[in-house]
C-alpha cells in the first residue's frame, strides 16, 4: 500500500513540474513581447533602505586616563560602521592636574 501511495505521489509530482516548466516558458514569452513595447520602467524599491544601509555614522567621546603619576583627557572619533565594527582615531590629548 505504501509503495503505490509512493508511486502515485511521485508521478502527480511529475506532473506538476511539467505543467509549471510549460508555464513559465509561456510567462517568459509573454514577458518578453510586454517588455519590447514598454518603455523601461526603473523599480527604487530599496532606495531609501539603500541608504541607511551604507552610512558610517561619526560621534567623539573623551576619556580620563592615567600614565603613572600624569593625568590626560583623551579626546577620540569613534567611526560606528554598518556592520557593527567601531574604528577610534585619537585626536588629541591634554594633560589634566
Amino acid at each position: 500500500m505504501k509503495k503505490l501511495l509512493a508511486i502515485a505521489l511521485t508521478l502527480a509530482s511529475f506532473g506538476l513540474l511539467g505543467s509549471s516548466e510549460a508555464s513559465a516558458a509561456t510567462s517568459a514569452v509573454t514577458f518578453e513581447t510586454a517588455s519590447a513595447s514598454a518603455a523601461p520602467q526603473w523599480q527604487n524599491r530599496n532606495r531609501r533602505n539603500r541608504s541607511y544601509r551604507s552610512r558610517v555614522r561619526t560621534y567623539q567621546t573623551s576619556r580620563i586616563v592615567r600614565y603613572g603619576r600624569r593625568t590626560y583627557r583623551e579626546t577620540y572619533q569613534v567611526r560606528a560602521l554598518p556592520n557593527g565594527r567601531t574604528q577610534t582615531t585619537l585626536i588629541s590629548r591634554v594633560r589634566i592636574a
